[in-house]
């Protein structure tokens, strides 16, 4: 770690003291459910107060996550344990775990919570799983090792980073059947859709840029040059956000014009990305420092560090709304 950095991270925690001062009281806010890959656990961040409220062993190196629309659940993929590991998000304890086989590591929701899609490395398919009963409902197979994915706003339509193809498919989420796919840079990792599900953003790991793609033409139509190894991508207030692992930096560009409005220096090896529901702050986490860490979407500037497990990986939509 950089001595600015050391010096930022102490400063952040004089910010956690203070906010919990502050924040006597039981209001409550939204929180982050981050995978910490080398502590086998899930670390619970208060994102009003900035601290820790709760840790919750899972196993098997954990890196996939994806929290429930109503906030009653978050799904955690561990590709090591074979496993996805099911959790209560009010009680904070681990209520089921479903066996997958393969390596799952991307993980999402249908909009309506009732279908939860995982994507397995090593067996080049994505499993389609009924959250009421926590049983296989479908296969689909796919290209070669597929990580991200993302879920239309309307439920029809699952997309998914095909990393070593090149590729993204598109799968009819009824007849679990692929519909299309499309070219985009190398080894794409992680997939954004824009709120109209129209668009689809997409960091593309070895190439170092992100591809758009219509999602209806299935084409990609633009590149956007990010910092070395791209993983995640974002979008808040007219601008997006892609995380860049081996630069210690974030990448932001303009979602109309696709350009770069600024780089910004974060804490080392930034990983998983999400947007706060306010529109003010990007959350990420930080694989080397073992930190959340927030971006203010105003001044582009980093605001919050937060002390977290071991190797936090945040590989999805991490954060849980609580009203």
């Amino acid at each position: 770690m950089t001595a600015a950095k050391a010096i930022r991270r102490m400063a952040a925690a004089a910010g956690v003291f203070a906010g919990c001062l502050a924040h006597a009281g039981p209001a409550a806010a939204d929180e982050a459910f981050v995978t910490n890959q080398q502590s086998d656990d899930v670390s619970v961040v208060d994102l009003d107060t900035a601290t820790v409220v709760a840790t919750i062993p899972v196993g098997g190196k954990p890196a996939g996550v994806v929290v429930s629309a109503d906030g009653a659940r978050a799904y955690v993929s561990s590709p090591e344990g074979k496993y996805v590991t099911v959790i209560d998000a009010a009680a904070r304890s681990v209520v089921g775990r479903i066996d997958v086989g393969g390596g799952p590591v991307g993980i999402v929701l249908s909009p309506d919570d009732r279908r939860l899609f995982v994507a397995d490395w090593y067996n080049n398919r994505i499993l389609a799983i009924d959250t009421a009963t926590l049983k296989v409902a479908g296969t689909v197979p796919v290209g070669r090792a597929p990580a991200g994915m993302a879920v239309t706003p309307d439920g029809s339509l699952l997309v998914s980073c095909d990393r070593d193809d090149d590729r993204l498919s598109f799968i009819d989420t009824r007849t679990l059947a692929v519909v299309g796919t499309a070219t985009v840079g190398t080894h794409p990792f992680a997939v954004t859709l824009s709120p109209d599900g129209a668009t689809a953003y997409v960091a593309n790991v070895m190439s170092d840029d992100m591809s758009v793609v219509d999602v209806a033409a299935r084409k990609e139509t633009a590149r956007v040059p990010t910092g070395d190894t791209p993983y995640g991508v974002a979008l808040s207030g007219g601008l997006g956000f892609v995380t860049d692992q081996h630069a210690d930096t974030v990448t932001v560009f303009d979602i109309k014009t696709l350009e770069v409005v600024k780089t910004v220096d974060t804490p080392a090896f930034p990983e998983g990305i999400a947007a706060a529901r306010d529109g003010r702050k990007v959350w990420v986490a930080s694989w080397n420092d073992d930190l959340l860490f927030s971006l203010d979407t105003a001044t582009l500037s980093v605001v919050d560090e937060i002390p977290v497990g071991t190797s936090p990986r945040a590989f999805g939509n991490f954060i849980r709304r609580t009203d």
